[in-house]
């Protein structure tokens, strides 16, 4: 930990039963009057895209436009895209309603319209973005994983170059999340699964990662809790809303963590994947967080050791070795892989989930690229990135 730290939070949660009743009223507390919905095919399908049109109409807030043709990794030009269609529609404020990739397509967008400008591409940079005009932004989060409700972070795919781009600055921040476990009972097995390993992955690199301190580590110990108790229930049976809520809670607080203290070699690798491989985020963080863990191992066994109390619980942290609660921890993290594994087909390796070797050379120069290296506790270069690519792909 250094002498000095930041830490930001701005975003104000509604959480539990019925809190998407209360989002309505959020929003003319904010100024906002005429509603931009983002949101995905699927949802709209489900027919929960007229649901939040629905509750937000009722309390005479007009929703003129909803756009559902979000891809699944967001994209420069469809951030764009939206953003001309709020100015024509003259929308001023948004509501997200969907996982990752639509909550940073409408961060996008809400980037756009605060800086008045064309093209997202012209914002990109580290912190560089100033607060802009406000632009409400609201984010009802259909899966428990990224965390991106509350983060100051955006990804967002460059299409012309195969890259996923990070935008990151306080001023990202949505103003409001809504946690209802009603947005979350009809997610999928697998879907659980892997966004629940994301949201692990967020609380691991955010407790070891170089930006880390005192709260940053309080938001991830209790996330990792949250989701040791509650991950396996939520996969096994939907329709368990303690064990929904519960995990919507934990990738928050993961994600609160991870937005202060940056998240690295995981994510830097991972992104890649997405990018080449179009490996979905959560399966990526899932196959690499073990042996991404073990690479790290010199520099961060005791924060791993730390990690195993609120995994595994105080009983076997006392009963386990002081010299091998470490390797404890990553055995632990890998055993729970198995068993989502087992009970959804959630992929172990990267040869599971259709990654080409032939590509590893591509991956790695992408991954070289990524920012998240920088924070990574341990130097990261291109042969360390081949080496975990190549344990990971049968392994």
């Amino acid at each position: 930990m250094t002498d000095f730290f930041e830490f930001q939070s701005r975003t104000k949660i509604l959480s539990g039963r019925g809190a998407l009743l209360r989002l309505a009223n959020e929003i003319k507390l904010l100024g906002g009057s005429r509603i931009m919905l983002i949101s995905d095919e699927t949802l709209k399908t489900l027919e929960m895209t007229e649901r939040i049109r629905s509750v937000l109409q009722e309390e005479d807030l007009p929703v003129p436009e909803i756009f559902t043709d979000v891809p699944t990794d967001s994209s420069l030009s469809v951030a764009n895209r939206i953003a001309e269609l709020c100015r024509d529609k003259n929308i001023d404020a948004i509501v997200a309603l969907g996982g990752g990739s639509v909550i940073d397509t409408s961060k996008g967008v809400r980037m756009i319209l605060s800086q008045k400008s064309d093209d997202i591409l012209q914002l990109s940079g580290y912190e560089g973005l100033p607060a802009g005009s406000g632009i409400p932004l609201c984010i009802i989060p259909t899966t428990s994983g990224t965390g991106s409700e509350v983060t100051g972070v955006a990804v967002i795919r460059d299409e012309s170059r195969d890259l996923k781009l990070e935008f990151i600055s306080t001023n990202i921040q949505p103003d409001i999340a809504v946690l209802d476990p009603e947005m979350t009972v009809s997610m999928p097995p697998k879907v659980t699964a892997s966004t629940g390993m994301d949201a692990l992955c967020h609380a691991v690199e955010g407790y070891t990662c170089l930006q880390k301190n005192p709260l940053s580590d309080a938001y991830a110990t209790t996330a990792l809790r949250l989701i040791s108790e509650n991950l396996l229930k939520a996969t096994k049976d939907g329709s368990d809303t303690d064990a929904r809520i519960a995990m919507a809670n934990a990738a928050l607080m993961a994600g609160i963590s991870f937005s202060n203290s940056m998240v690295g070699i995981v994510h830097g690798i991972g992104h890649a994947l997405g990018a080449v491989s179009r490996v979905p985020h959560g399966v990526a963080m899932n196959i690499l967080l073990p042996h991404c863990m073990i690479y790290n191992m010199d520099v961060c066994k005791a924060g791993y050791a730390d990690l195993l109390l609120y995994l595994a619980g105080p009983e076997i942290y006392a009963a386990t070795p002081e010299s091998d609660r470490a390797y404890s921890c990553v055995r632990f993290i890998r055993h729970l892989s198995e068993q989502l594994h087992d009970l959804c087909g959630l992929p172990l390796t990267l040869s599971e989930a259709g990654v080409r070797e032939e590509d590893f050379p591509r991956i790695a120069e992408a991954s070289l690229r990524d920012g998240a290296n920088l924070v990574n506790p341990k130097y990261v270069d291109r042969d360390v990135i081949l080496s975990i690519l190549n344990r990971a792909y049968r392994s």
